[in-house]
């Protein structure tokens, strides 16, 4: 701190050089703001002060030393460093400061969830990847991967992402895996991470056995993405010349990273999504036996889409697929039928007809 009679010594001793002047003046006046607020002034406004000042290393070290609160942190660090594009240059000092992070993790935490709250997804993928908690960085990923998409056509040609229009969005779904894998690698002792005792235990924790299903569901995803662009893109080309695609964003895409619900609509956008019904079976048949799904629930939802959409023939392919697939009994294709011929409205007899012939039990048949 500088005493008053330092201060008045260099008043005394003003350069006639103008710039050097100003040098000492800005000194001085800087010196005695740290001095009031120190004395006066509350944690935020001293940390607030350092950073109007480009001083980051010291405002970091004031609030380690006076273990301030996080909120401090947040607001005072944090924000004006996001508000300059600083993150990095914050993450560095921090590390420099604090190697192993240990003092830093509460502050880390609260920055984590800020940034969730704000929804500034791509600085918390960021810092999730500063602190190597990758499980967490492979979540975000996935998140990347559909938004602001409004159908597979997007997500199959990169132009899905909000945040990087010209990434391919499945090369999220690919660094998620990385993530992943990585995670792995770690908790196997293969691992060339940092050693961080606090932060490693913030960090989330997953069993082997559910990150190795989750990478799985990943690859899954991505075959279905590539399986579903390839047919919508060839619908849209179809009709293209009569009515253009709409491409207004839907929050509700249907992908397998949802609930039980949008998986089974996924199994059925697949079923009915190709040229033929033997087409999609294959993949929506491992998306029902890998998520569990109730397979004749899904038979019987796509079997009635394909009845209102007058597809006759496709219903007798989905009812061969169905038979075919070695795990439904007799009694889920006469179910699958018996929802089909509800559902038909209107239909020609002779398709109903054909419909109900199918049928195996005699007791189920109506004429």
């Amino acid at each position: 701190m500088l005493h008053l009679p330092e201060v008045v010594h260099r008043l005394f001793q003003l350069s006639t050089n103008p710039a050097e002047n100003q040098l000492l003046r800005s000194g001085f006046y800087y010196e005695q703001c740290l001095y009031y607020l120190s004395a006066y002034g509350t944690h935020l406004a001293l940390v607030s002060f350092y950073m109007r000042h480009n001083c980051v290393t010291e405002a970091l070290t004031y609030l380690i030393n006076k273990d301030c609160p996080e909120e401090v942190f947040v607001e005072g660090v944090l924000q004006p460093s996001l508000e300059r594009g600083r993150l990095g240059v914050l993450q560095g000092i921090m590390e420099k400061l604090d190697p192993g992070l240990d003092s830093c993790v509460c502050y880390l935490i609260a920055s984590c969830q800020f940034l969730q709250r704000r929804g500034f997804y791509h600085c918390l993928y960021q810092l999730q990847q500063f602190m190597m908690d990758h499980v967490r960085a492979a979540m975000t990923c996935i998140r990347f991967f559909a938004h602001g998409a409004a159908s597979y056509v997007q997500l199959g040609a990169g132009l899905s992402s909000f945040f990087l229009p010209q990434t391919l969005a499945q090369r999220w779904l690919v660094k998620a895996k990385e993530h992943l894998k990585t995670y792995l690698q770690e908790q196997q002792g293969r691992g060339a991470g940092r050693k961080r005792s606090s932060v490693n235990s913030f960090r989330k924790t997953m069993s082997s056995s559910d990150v190795s299903r989750h990478m799985n569901t990943i690859e899954l995803q991505l075959e279905v993405t590539r399986f579903l662009h390839r047919c919508e893109t060839a619908a849209v080309s179809k009709s293209a010349s009569t009515s253009p695609p709409s491409t207004k964003p839907s929050a509700s895409l249907p992908t397998l990273f949802g609930g039980t619900p949008m998986k089974v609509e996924v199994a059925c956008k697949v079923m009915l999504g190709g040229k033929n019904i033997e087409e999609g079976f294959g993949i929506a048949y491992r998306v029902i036996q890998d998520f569990q799904l109730d397979a004749p629930a899904v038979y019987v939802r796509a079997g009635q889409r394909l009845i209102r959409q007058r597809q006759f023939a496709s219903v007798r392919q989905l009812l061969k697929c169905v038979g075919e697939s070695g795990s439904a009994t007799k009694s889920d294709c006469d179910a699958l039928l018996l929802s089909c011929v509800a559902a038909a409205d209107k239909a020609p007899a002779k398709e109903l007809e054909s419909l109900v012939l199918e049928i195996k039990s005699s007791e189920n048949k109506v004429m």
